[in-house]
């Protein structure tokens, strides 16, 4: 591919959007249909419409990474759709100065009658390619799609990830200003996700602007220095890309986990070995009763048991990641530990993760009782804590390392 020269100066204004609204006319029934029709010819706010965007106002200047997250049907099409001009709001303004490359839904902008090298051509002067620009790339654009024979075969015998790999190719070639993404990183294989990832990377290293949506969080920490979270069609929070993610899988992971503890009395001879009490020591403290720990802090918790038979029960303690992915887990009968005798009934124990390699993000510690054998686990409980800090290494935990260079 020909080197990206951004031809725009950081900081300047590529789109904004102030107090945008969007409805859409409901046209379910004739009636509707009719109400929605002359609403449009009279300019005015459909009737009884839904509201997908409600009051956004976002400035995108040029330089920045910006990744809009939230839950499917929050609205974030929606306002891709804004930003490129294939809608208009129904309320507010949208403003843009930039020269603007879309892939917003697999196919736009293909006709599927026509072979991939006439769609190639179709693509690139819908992008603002001359005809001599088209041919002096087709050869980069080819290489970079890698669909061989399939570029002579109509589009709609493709399969979608073979789209994406077109159309993604073209906007290489285009030399956009900004490039606006929905989900396109979601298809197509492992290897071209990765050849996307490179060009992506170089593109924003040379100054360029991105503006991407994705379900993926480690996509937009990856590429994002911002984000914007909608949901249910309002800016919900914006700013630090680390920040916002971390808030929106804490939102998910709350959502999700049940707090409810089942504590009922087995009948029989063993009966039912609890968890009385499970509790940071001491406690980390934070705004509105979070619980924060920057890496590198100890992180220490207490369980206090019940043996309904006098035997000391087992604990087993885990840290579960906030998108539910376990990182590490272990119990006292594996580690041949036992907890402290209190009474009769009554057991405690501590367990300390010194100096947390935790990467930043939200988590949670697990705690629970088990039986003397290790077999059965009982009495779940939970504690919900983040982890503060800024890094862009990869995974849930930091492994001690060093970098050798060779002779």
């Amino acid at each position: 591919m020909s080197g990206l020269v951004p031809k725009n100066k950081p900081g300047r204004t590529l789109v904004s959007l102030d107090g945008v609204s969007k409805v859409y006319p409901r046209v379910n029934r004739p009636g509707e249909r009719l109400r929605a029709f002359f609403s449009l010819l009279r300019g005015r706010e459909p009737q009884d419409g839904a509201l997908v965007l409600d009051d956004v106002s976002l400035e995108v200047k040029a330089g920045e990474s910006l990744g809009i997250i939230g839950e499917n049907g929050a609205g974030k099409s929606t306002l891709l759709k804004l930003l490129t001009g294939v809608i208009s709001p129904t309320r507010g303004q949208v403003v843009s100065e930039a020269r603007i490359a879309a892939l917003l839904e697999l196919g736009a902008g293909f006709q599927p009658e026509f072979s991939g090298l006439e769609n190639v051509r179709m693509k690139g002067a819908l992008l603002g390619l001359s005809p001599r620009e088209i041919e002096a790339r087709l050869e980069a654009i080819l290489e970079f799609a890698d669909i061989g024979d399939y570029i002579y075969e109509p589009v709609k015998h493709y399969s979608s990830g073979m789209v994406v790999r077109l159309g993604f190719a073209v906007v290489t070639a285009s030399e956009p200003e900004l490039l606006i993404t929905d989900e396109v990183l979601a298809v197509g294989d492992e290897s071209f996700q990765k050849k996307c990832l490179r060009w992506l990377e170089k593109f924003l290293a040379e100054g360029n602007t991105l503006l991407m949506v994705s379900h993926s969080m480690y996509q937009v920490q990856k590429l994002c220095h911002k984000a914007l979270w909608i949901h249910h069609g309002k800016a919900r929070e914006y700013g630090d890309v680390f920040d916002v993610t971390q808030s929106y899988l804490a939102y998910h992971e709350a959502r999700s986990a049940s707090e409810k503890r089942h504590r009922d009395q087995a009948e029989g001879e063993a009966g039912l070995y609890r968890l009385e009490a499970f509790g940071f020591e001491p406690s980390p403290g934070g705004e509105q009763g979070e619980h924060v720990f920057t890496r590198g802090d100890n992180l220490q918790v207490k369980l206090d048991l019940y043996s309904p038979d006098g035997r000391p029960p087992a604990a087993l303690v885990g840290i579960v990641r906030a998108d539910g992915t376990p990182v590490y887990a272990v119990s006292t009968d594996v580690e041949g530990v036992t907890p402290t005798r209190l009474d009769e009934n009554h057991f405690s124990i501590s367990m300390c993760f010194d100096r947390l390699p935790l990467l930043p993000g939200y988590y949670s510690v697990h705690g629970h009782a088990m039986d003397p054998e290790g077999l059965r686990l009982y009495d779940p409980a939970e504690l919900r804590f983040r982890v503060r800090g800024e890094s862009r290494e990869l995974g849930y935990v930091r492994l001690e390392h060093r970098w050798i260079n060779g002779d």
